[in-house]
């Protein structure tokens, strides 16, 4: 089947790419793939020239497949991305965002708990503003269709904890209906779980971004692929997001700080240790503050030789492959410039 050309055109409005990752979804696909023509036909010469919908089957095994390729035969703006195996959600929507053509990205979850219906929305309000428009667009489940204790509460736990150590006002982090723009998507380091920091992502590339309020189902075919745990491995990611959005490129602030803090408290208990040598006679060989100070000091200069290793490793990075420390977001008159497009992507 002749594939459809989803390029834009010069002068033409905005074309849409939807991705959706999923995994054992087969009972909500048929459905799921309705409601987004509903939803996307209407905007059609208005709000978008186009739109594809981009399938991202990641290691169904309950015939999803099958049900995939039945749809994408008879509807031409379907495409589907199989990947050999359950890689996660991050690399199934890092496959989405290579295959797919569209100068707007959206993301759905293929649970029927996103509504398509707010696309168009979202859409309207990625390109509000003309003179200053918006790079993402996050949704906010404003009334949230999940068990309190097993979803909403530890996500509520989660969201405040990512607001607090990274500084996002996104209220919902786990909210899987977005709209980007393109540069901004594909600039995105998709790896790992990284899918659950994607508006933290999006502020470390200087995007300006806004969350709206849309709506939320309760799921009804299907069983959910979050639990408890999730909570316990969003901090762990946390602390990578953290690294990366503050000391990526300047790793000495954070192991030079901590060295410092190390190298503070062995002089501290240094002078407990004289102290009590001085006013109450304790010898010095048995007191284990004497000892706490040297393993302290020790500790310090760990952390500087790593801090300086970093730096190091840093430098070596940035050079060896003429990778530049920031993002352009445009550039005028500059035609007789050239810059390698990696070259003006951030690490």
């Amino acid at each position: 089947m002749k594939e459809r050309n989803m390029t834009k055109s010069v002068g033409a409005t905005e074309t849409l790419s939807v991705i959706i990752p999923l995994k054992d979804e087969r009972d909500n696909l048929r459905i799921l793939h309705g409601k987004i023509h509903e939803a996307l036909t209407p905007a059609l010469g208005r709000q978008i020239q186009d739109y594809e919908i981009v399938f991202v089957d990641d290691g169904s095994t309950d015939g999803s497949d099958r049900v995939l390729v039945e749809i994408s035969r008879t509807d031409p703006r379907t495409k589907v991305v199989r990947l050999r195996r359950n890689f996660g959600q991050t690399p199934a929507l890092q496959a989405g965002i290579d295959h797919s053509l569209g100068s707007l990205i959206a993301t759905l979850d293929g649970d029927l708990q996103n509504d398509p219906a707010d696309l168009p929305m979202m859409i309207e309000t990625l390109n509000a503003d003309e003179d200053s428009p918006l790079d993402a667009v996050f949704g906010e489940r404003a009334r949230r269709q999940d068990a309190l204790l097993i979803r909403k509460v530890p996500s509520r736990i989660a969201n405040w904890i990512i607001r607090y150590v990274t500084g996002s006002p996104i209220r919902d982090m786990g909210c899987t209906i977005r709209v980007f723009r393109r540069d901004l998507a594909e600039s995105l380091p998709l790896y790992g779980e990284m899918h659950r920091f994607i508006p933290v992502l999006c502020l470390m590339h200087g995007a300006r971004i806004v969350q709206i309020p849309v709506q939320h189902h309760a799921r009804i075919h299907g069983q959910t692929k979050y639990n408890l745990t999730r909570t316990f491995r969003v901090i762990l990611d946390l602390i990578t997001i953290k690294f990366l959005s503050s000391f990526v490129t300047r790793p000495m602030h954070l192991m030079g700080g901590c060295g410092l803090i190390s190298l503070c408290l062995g002089v501290v208990s240094l002078v407990v240790a004289l102290l009590m040598k001085s006013t109450n006679g304790i010898f010095l060989t048995g007191n284990p503050f004497l000892l706490l100070s040297a393993l302290l000091v020790m500790v310090a200069f760990q952390f500087f030789s790593m801090g300086l290793l970093g730096e190091l490793l840093t430098r070596t990075y940035f050079e060896s492959t003429r990778r530049r420390g920031y993002t352009v977001r445009s550039t005028q008159n500059l035609s007789g410039h050239s810059v390698p497009q990696e070259q003006r992507r951030a690490a």
